[in-house]
């Protein structure tokens, strides 16, 4: 796949002209941006040009494969008010009424209400028989939670916040400091407690339990986190499907970063790489999305984020160095990043060998390459529901470990993921969860070779089915698309 232009005799050709000083300067110059065509115009124009699309993969008849991505940018308020109705049907096994979470992930889980999370408390509290949730919230909130799924509140100024002062209703004093956790218990007791029992997504520290105890008597409260966990495991059609979408974008984001290598070859950067894929696949995205002129609840929980490291950069699990080196040959390099909408999501990853001058591809990096390859294959096929964790991992290490690349092995196969990224359960030697089917996990058996500076990482999202699990992802992991000749 060698270039049959240099990259200034393509950029000229096809009027990228301005892009062929560096990515930065391009940006740099506002006069040259106002007078000429957008850097978007410039990108769509690459992504035009190139032909990686094409080789994205096709579902299979028959397969049991990922889902028709979702048409909504998000899960509707009906999903949300489902999953509080099984939460409750969970918890009357533990003759739990009520109950008051402080994770902002369970939060949104659980009734579809997103916010940013800073040091300010906040926190939803629910009855059984509640038509809506009541919130703990500071007053910076006060619009977007009051117009979502809102049966009342508790609402403070801001952290730390003075008793009685409320700036934004002219009550300007310096009052002293509040406890807003007693300022919750304290709501929660006037609104009312349906049983003697509230369900909590973590244990109670000794000095809350004591402030609770005195504030609410006779009311005990029930750690359910591993009920609300098994939850969020196993995730949904209407998940999976929103999960899917995103990826719909971030698949044509790796078709675009490996057509940007193709064209622009040893003349580029991994950051511009990771930065010109950005910016086209971010346009993509939200130009997509129903974003309602940047009306509050539209495009929640929704990013799309890309890297690109190679060479030395590559031979560790997570560098620490800064991803800003010229592509070269004879070098391994990495294409990858995270998507979601409306929270669902995940990590995608693809391992590149580049050849050398004369068209070869070095015999060692061939080896780790073809082995981490192959173990995420692997993974793939263990994936069935009724195996445990523990299980896959042990098959893959195994595998790694005959084919002589034990050195190589710098951690587990993968993580559950959700929400927030790394979700319980892992593939590790030391989890013994029963896989379930739908639940989702990361695929990434990488070897890493510092001393020779390459490594492969890989990752997608692997849900477990009946047979065997599925990939999220179309990009393929073929030699085809991996080793590149520049």
């Amino acid at each position: 796949m060698a270039m049959s232009k240099t990259r200034r005799s393509w950029l000229k050709g096809s009027g990228l002209g301005l892009l062929g000083g560096g990515f930065l300067s391009r940006v740099d110059k506002v006069s040259a941006l106002q007078s000429g065509p957008s850097l978007r115009s410039l990108l769509d124009q690459q992504a035009k040009a190139g032909r990686s699309e094409a080789l994205l993969l096709k579902a299979q008849p028959g397969e049991e494969g990922p889902p028709a991505p979702a048409q909504a940018d998000r899960l509707p308020l009906e999903w949300n008010k489902a999953v509080v109705k099984r939460f409750f049907d969970a918890l009357a096994e533990q003759e739990c009424q009520a109950f008051l979470v402080r994770d902002p992930l369970n939060t949104s889980y659980l009734t579809g209400y997103w916010h940013t999370t800073t040091e300010r408390p906040e926190a939803t509290f629910m009855n059984k028989d509640d038509q809506a949730p009541f919130f703990l919230y500071p007053g910076l909130d006060r619009d977007s939670v009051t117009s979502w799924w809102f049966g009342g509140g508790w609402t403070y100024f801001d952290f730390q916040h003075g008793e009685g002062a409320a700036p934004h209703e002219g009550k300007v004093q310096q009052g002293e400091t509040v406890d807003l956790f007693k300022f919750l218990l304290e709501g929660i007791k006037k609104k009312g407690v349906q049983g003697t029992r509230i369900a909590t997504d973590g244990e109670l520290y000794p000095s809350q339990l004591e402030k609770a105890r005195s504030i609410l008597r006779g009311v005990e409260f029930i750690d359910v986190s591993d009920t609300l966990m098994k939850m969020r495991e196993v995730k949904t059609p209407e998940e999976l499907a929103l999960w899917r979408r995103a990826y719909v974008y971030f698949d044509r984001a790796h078709a675009f970063a490996r057509d940007y290598i193709l064209t622009h070859g040893t003349d580029v950067t991994d950051f511009e790489v990771a930065k010109a894929t950005e910016l086209w696949i971010g346009e993509v995205l939200y130009s997509d999305l129903d974003l309602a002129g940047g009306k509050s609840h539209h495009g929640v929980g929704t990013s799309v984020g890309i890297g690109c490291r190679v060479g030395p950069l590559t031979a560790y699990p997570h560098p620490n160095q800064p991803a800003f080196n010229r592509i070269g040959r004879n070098m391994a390099l990495q294409v990858e990043g995270g998507a979601s909408i409306g929270g669902y999501g995940g990590e995608n990853y693809r391992a590149y060998i580049l050849s050398d001058a004369s068209g070869n591809f070095d015999p060692h990096m061939r080896k780790l390459w073809e082995v981490s390859q192959h173990t995420c294959d692997m993974q793939v096929e263990l994936s069935a529901e009724g195996r445990t964790c523990s299980d896959v991992a042990y098959q893959i290490h195994k595998y790694q470990v005959a084919q002589g690349v034990a050195k190589y092995v710098y951690h587990r196969p993968g993580h559950g993921e959700g929400v927030e990224g790394h979700q319980a359960p892992y593939i590790s030697l030391g989890d013994h969860t029963m896989l379930r089917r739908n639940m989702c996990f990361s695929e990434e058996p990488g070897l890493y070779d510092p001393e020779t500076g390459c490594g492969f990482n890989w990752s997608d999202t692997v849900v477990v089915g009946t047979k065997s699990g599925y990939r999220m992802s179309r990009v393929p992991y073929t030699r085809e698309w991996c080793w590149l000749k520049l």
